[in-house]
């Protein structure tokens, strides 16, 4: 009564379902070793507890990650989330790096259509600027870059290859003939040694996915290297430095909305110690720099995400980045760095999905077997004990409710849910509950076929059924167990369900099933051996009443027992 009381109390009144019964979408991710990072338990541990962290940040508290055999981890979304922004996340490695920038150009039919070039007002620029204070208030002054300039992110206009800086020249040099001036105050310079990388940021193409995918394969932060960006869906090339600072040296990302600028969504950062210095560093020196070499890429998975310029040293350890983002966009970009790099990188094996109707029809299918398997019980039950089946259905029928009941109370404890191995686990269970019954029923009878009444029977039989039942469901129990530990995935719930109905079997016969016979042996119908009580002790073949019997010629002698196996 106390859990049916607890489950009506916490409001979950139903066990929750998994995947395969309410619907949603199942990851399956293997890991690879390509980062120099050895596939071993701690870093898949590791790995599981980011993803959680991260597909948890997207508001999804029902999800499950966890680890199958060695290098496999099955991440199991419900239903009513987003999956393709969960799919995005969960197996990112999350690299980031902040590199200056050394050249930038469209690539594709941008480059080829100056028209194609997006305008240079500040409403249509969505690169990021960056802004800073060392006091943990937002910089509103130098600091904070404005994003009205018409190069910020974006390729070498007409009217940036007309501006007579020398800056301006060397990046219509780079835009004309793909070979990046050199710029030494950016700690990065590009020389004429360097034909390899210039001829592959002259063929670079970042408007082709395949082109996208290998732009910065197997390339070291301490190297310069290509990557590419999109902006308002046209893809950029760029020609990058060295890495100035780690994405590991960010403490804190979220995503806030500036509602003071009507700047829109933006996402903060705060540097540790190491990482505040070194950005204090490297924003100081593209200060000193034109466009593009004043701009910072910043990195993430080989991807630009933004490309702010620089005015001043930002210093104090924080930086906005700030642009043209949609909340999402804000949210999925903050989330990824608050949540750190995983120590392995990972690729998609399987993606499967469940539709609520295809769960609901399986939910349907497993409920219609535990039904039909339950009704072939009774049927033998009733057919073979009579009236005692009465007291075998009735213990069912509380083993039933108990297990409902925790399943229920067990969902937002523990997070179990309920899925189709699950379901399997307690329809066994019926088989295994109903076996302990017939123990005793079976004890009872072989007491009543040795001469005894009902009510001794009852009581002698106990120990012996007992010992039986202990026995026979801790190795069930114990079968469970193992089952539980050596496999992971679904197969858990089954074993974790006939542990959990194997338990309840123990409790239902102790508390119930041996205190409702005693009853029962007390009313009429069952203590005089009716036959459709099941204890007929004519149709069990019961011996003789016990008697004493008295030796010749002395004492009378102790009743006549047969002895105990």
């Amino acid at each position: 009564m106390g859990l049916t009381a607890g489950m009506f109390a916490s409001g979950h009144t139903t066990p929750r379902l998994g995947i395969d019964l309410a619907g949603g979408t199942s990851i399956t991710l293997e890991a690879k070793s390509d980062q120099g990072s050895a596939i071993n338990k701690a870093n898949m541990d590791t790995a599981v507890e980011i993803m959680n962290r991260r597909v948890n940040g997207l508001g999804v508290s029902e999800a499950e990650v966890q680890t199958q055999g060695s290098r496999n981890i099955i991440v199991n979304i419900p239903k009513g989330t987003n999956s393709e922004k969960a799919r995005e996340q969960v197996g990112t490695t999350a690299k980031l790096y902040f590199r200056p920038v050394l050249a930038q150009e469209a690539t594709g039919s941008a480059a080829a259509s100056p028209s194609a070039s997006p305008s240079g007002s500040s409403s249509a620029s969505p690169s990021p600027s960056a802004s800073a204070s060392g006091t943990g208030e937002k910089a509103t002054s130098s600091s904070s870059p404005s994003a009205s300039a018409t190069s910020q992110g974006r390729a070498v206009t007409d009217a940036l290859k007309a501006d007579s800086t020398p800056s301006a020249s060397a990046s219509a040099k780079a835009s004309s003939s793909a070979s990046p001036s050199a710029s030494a105050s950016s700690g990065a310079a590009v020389t004429a040694d360097d034909a390899a990388l210039q001829a592959k940021y002259a063929a670079l193409d970042c408007s082709k996915e395949s082109v996208r995918a290998k732009a910065g394969e197997g390339v070291k932060p301490e190297d310069t290297t290509v990557a590419c960006g999109e902006i308002d869906k046209v893809w950029y090339k760029y020609l990058l430095g060295p890495a100035a600072v780690d994405g590991t040296e960010v403490d804190k990302a979220q995503a806030v909305y500036d509602t003071q600028t009507a700047a829109g969504w933006q996402v903060t950062m705060d540097f540790n110690k190491s990482g505040a210095k070194k950005f204090a560093t490297i924003t100081g020196q593209l200060a000193q720099n034109t466009q593009p070499q004043n701009e910072f890429g910043i990195v993430l998975d080989g991807n630009v995400v933004s490309s702010p310029f620089v005015q001043n040293s930002i210093t104090g350890g924080q930086a906005q980045i700030s642009g043209s983002f949609t909340q999402e966009e804000a949210q999925g970009l903050a989330n990824m760095l608050s949540y750190g790099a995983l120590p392995l990188s990972f690729q998609e094996q399987s993606v499967t999905t469940v539709t609520a109707a295809l769960g609901g029809d399986q939910l349907h299918a497993g409920l219609l077997a535990g039904a039909i398997g339950l009704l072939l019980v009774v049927i033998y039950l009733v057919a073979y004990y009579r009236g005692l089946a009465l007291i075998a259905l009735a213990s069912l029928l509380v083993s039933a409710a108990l297990t409902y009941v925790l399943m229920a109370l067990l969902g937002p404890a523990i997070g179990f849910a309920l899925n189709l191995p699950a379901v399997c686990g307690a329809i066994v269970a019926i088989g295994i509950t109903a076996d302990s019954f017939i123990v005793y029923f079976e004890r009872v009878r072989d007491e009543i076929r040795e001469g005894r009444t009902l009510r001794p029977a009852v009581e002698r039989a106990w120990p012996r059924a007992r010992r039986t039942i202990l026995v026979s469901d801790f190795v069930s129990f114990l079968a469970a167990a193992v089952l539980f530990i050596v496999t992971v995935g679904k197969v858990q719930g089954f074993a974790f369900t006939l542990g959990l109905t194997t338990v309840l079997d123990v409790v239902v016969v102790f508390f119930f099933t041996k205190p409702l016979m005693t009853l029962i042996a007390r009313r009429k119908f069952f203590a005089s051996g009716h036959k459709w009580s099941g204890l007929d002790p004519k149709s069990l073949g019961a011996q003789p009443p016990l008697r004493r019997t008295r030796r010749p010629g002395g004492p009378a002698a102790g009743p006549v027992e047969t002895k105990e196996a």
